[in-house]
């Protein structure tokens, strides 16, 4: 265990890991090893059927972060009994089972028949006690960090805690900004040209709001003391945030409620005149009140919960009929879509109204985080990029106070926990699966970005705002006689640093659906529904009249476009707006806008699937084709350098350097390559689900068909007609 800081606190031998519910043939034998910052099962099995996992530097092949752990369940087989282990419980038996339950959507089953009794009952109860830490600075970021500054010398994989880090697969090495100092601020005004607004550092030490940063952006005609006397009357004394400018001038504002009734009006009016004064036009304000039109919190957990266990805990056997209207009652796409299509509206007031959008919700730090970054990713190129897309992150989510700690349930006991941040990551998805090259990233990237939120070494998404890292960090430090000078606290590993995690060729994985390493771009192409009977979108999504009428046999009725029900004036405008805009051929480069039919927003299957193996299609998925487009541009590469070589009668050592430096992911072994797909390919890519739960085949259901994108049956007799 390579990590600084990390040690075994507990292990049993002679463990068998699980491959499959029906069978033992494929189970692993090894020792399970629980330390205080993963679980591992360590064996010398070759692994079955496995033909290629990602490789994480954290995190090996059989390895679950102890903050990835959901539930803990212990089984004994003869008693026939079983316990859900909480952190400081007693187990009255021996168990003869162990099955984690993981946040990301994974199960993993071991086995003790030929263990030690005594020994599978303390790994077990270790694994309970450290998977569910009773207080925040007992997570293993803690113990690194404290590691590291009575180390100087010692960093993981030579990376100092606390940088912005390159993004994934970036070329150009350029830093993630942070947006923990005035100066980041201040180049984000005047990359927008948000000429009328000025960094404030009326909130420097958290002397104003403990969940707002240091500095922030407001308007220039409101002063410092103007602002300190308003912030009373804010719930949390979050004064309103600014997020992004318009070209045209129009700001996105994030605000939340006054919770001084008697102030209200006065206050409310004083911002909104402020905004508008920061508009060339002068224009006037739009206000959103994200509680009333969004679903909350709450709603969203639920979907979550319902999501689980439709992909994780159900049998498809017993679900597979049903299959596709138990994903509708989850509600999750539903409130995909919703977000997609607010943000969408508020996008048509900036965009074609010139008017100043601001985000009301009660405390301002859940549902506006989704929506200003929405906004700001359909409207602003740069956030299409990975470096800007992280820098989004840090400044609409880590900086403006949205709760990591809580609403991820880092400590195992939080009421409050929710999936927005992965509801954000599932909202920019359907945005890429409808422009991929829109996208510097692709899918893969946004599913470790997920999985990054639950390793625990990373502070990016452990706190539930800045100031509660410098206050907790500055506690450990003192309690550890960490000397910090004139730090504001610790400084933890930040996530954008990616070359903790992975070589540098494995940083390149992420972007390969957009083809080589940046430069390399799919070109747009149509995508075909994976109901029946709708055809390709056309000239950029809009079907023509005659294109509603369904084929024979289809399933689909007449479809209608589904955007935006308001005053009838602004409704038409709006409507025309849109159609005017799909319309026309996408502008990669401009503003981008969902498709939102039922048919358009889809489940992301890469992310929610990749753990089931039943769900894994092999030689299939995008990334089959991507393949041999790949192989096809090293060929052309390889002739160019041939080229070259000839006119220029260069070495052969100088061939051999450029060689080393082709752009793709994948490359040719030879011209004319004719190799087949390598067995690692699968729709599963990069992951591998062998070695998580097997249930059964799912060969030629309704579910299958699904997952290959094919069609979608709602009952075995519609199947057997359709054959």
């Amino acid at each position: 265990f390579s990590i600084l800081g990390e040690i075994v606190v507990n292990e049993v031998n002679f463990v068998r890991k699980c491959i499959a519910t029906d069978t033992s043939q494929y189970d692993l034998w090894g020792k399970l090893v629980c330390t205080n910052f993963k679980i591992s099962f360590i064996t010398d099995d070759p692994m079955p059927l496995q033909k290629f996992h990602y490789k994480n530097l954290l995190l090996g092949e059989h390895d679950v972060p102890l903050t990835c752990i959901e539930q803990i369940v212990t089984v004994n087989d003869t008693k026939r009994k079983q316990k859900v282990l909480g952190p400081n419980q007693k187990l009255k038996f021996n168990p003869t089972e162990l099955i984690i339950y993981c946040k990301d959507f994974r199960i993993v089953r071991f086995r003790f028949d030929e263990a030690g009794p005594e020994s599978a009952k303390k790994v077990c109860l270790a694994i309970a006690h450290y998977s569910q830490p009773t207080d925040l600075q007992l997570l293993f970021a803690f113990e690194y960090v404290g590691e590291i500054y009575h180390n100087p010398a010692k960093k993981v994989n030579g990376i100092d805690p606390g940088g912005g880090g390159g993004g994934i697969g970036s070329a150009s090495g350029q830093q993630t900004p942070l947006f923990e100092t005035y100066s980041d601020w201040d180049r984000e005004i005047k990359r927008t040209g948000a000429s009328e607004w000025r960094v404030c550092s009326v909130n420097e030490g958290y002397m104003i709001s403990t969940c707002l940063p240091e500095y922030f952006v407001v308007p220039s005609s409101l002063a410092d003391q103007d602002l300190k006397l308003y912030s009373y009357s804010f719930i949390g004394r979050r004064m309103p945030l600014w997020s992004w400018n318009h070209p045209n001038g129009s700001a996105l504002v994030r605000m939340a409620n006054i919770k001084d009734v008697l102030q209200q009006r006065r206050i409310d009016q004083r911002i909104c005149n402020a905004i508008t004064r920061s508009h060339p036009l002068r224009s006037d304000v739009y206000k959103s009140d994200l509680d009333k039109c969004l679903p909350n919190i709450q709603e969203i957990q639920a979907a979550h919960t319902k999501l689980k266990q439709l992909c994780v805990n159900e049998p498809f056997e017993e679900t597979e009929e049903k299959w596709l209207s138990s994903l509708e009652n989850t509600h999750w796409l539903e409130y995909i879509r919703s977000f997609l299509k607010h943000s969408a509206e508020l996008v048509y007031m900036m965009e074609c109204k010139h008017v100043s959008v601001v985000l009301q919700e009660e405390e301002g730090r859940d549902l506006s985080c989704l929506t200003a970054s929405l906004i700001q990713v359909m409207l602003d190129p740069y956030f299409r990029t990975i470096v800007g897309f992280q820098s989004l992150i840090q400044k609409e989510w880590v900086m403006a106070g949205y709760q990591f700690l809580d609403r991820c349930n880092h400590l195992k006991r939080s009421d409050k926990e929710s999936p927005l941040f992965l509801m954000f990551l599932d909202c920019v998805w359907q945005l890429l699966e409808q422009y991929p090259a829109a996208f510097e990233f692709s899918e893969m990237y946004l599913t470790i970005l997920y999985d990054s939120a639950r390793i625990s070494l990373f502070g990016t998404f452990l706190f539930n705002c800045p100031h509660q890292r410098v206050k907790e960090s500055t506690e450990f430090a003192i309690s550890k006689n960490i000397q910090l000078g004139d730090e504001k606290g610790l400084r933890f590993p930040c996530v954008w640093d990616w070359s903790l995690q992975f070589t540098s060729r494995d940083r390149l994985a992420p972007c390969v659906q957009n083809g080589a390493v940046k430069t390399f771009k799919r070109s747009k192409k149509n995508y075909s529904s994976t109901l029946r009977g709708v055809p390709p979108a056309l000239k950029n999504g809009i079907i023509s009249e005659q294109e509603f009428l369904p084929r024979r046999n289809s399933l689909i009725l007449k479809l209608k476009p589904d955007f935006l029900q308001q005053t009838e004036g602004q409704s038409n405008s709006m409507e025309q707006y849109f159609r005017d805009w799909f319309a026309k051929p996408v502008d990669l480069h401009g503003v981008l806008l969902p498709r939102i039919s039922g048919t358009q927003i889809k489940l992301w299957k890469l992310c929610y699937f990749r753990w089931v193996p039943e769900a894994q299609i092999n030689h299939g998925g995008f990334i089959t084709a991507f393949h041999k487009v790949s192989l096809l541009a090293d060929e052309v590469d390889m002739l160019n350098r041939n080229l070259r070589q000839y006119k220029s009668n260069s070495t052969l050592q100088g061939n051999c350097s450029e060689l080393d430096q082709s752009r793709m992911y994948f490359r040719a072994n030879s011209l004319n390559d004719t190799s087949g797909a390598p067995d690692f390919l699968s729709s599963s890519f990069p992951f591998s689900p062998v070695g998580n739960l097997c249930r059964r085949s799912i060969l030629g259901t309704p579910l299958s068909k699904f997952l290959s994108g094919a069609k979608i049956w709602l009952s075995t007799e519609t199947l057997a007609n359709e054959d």
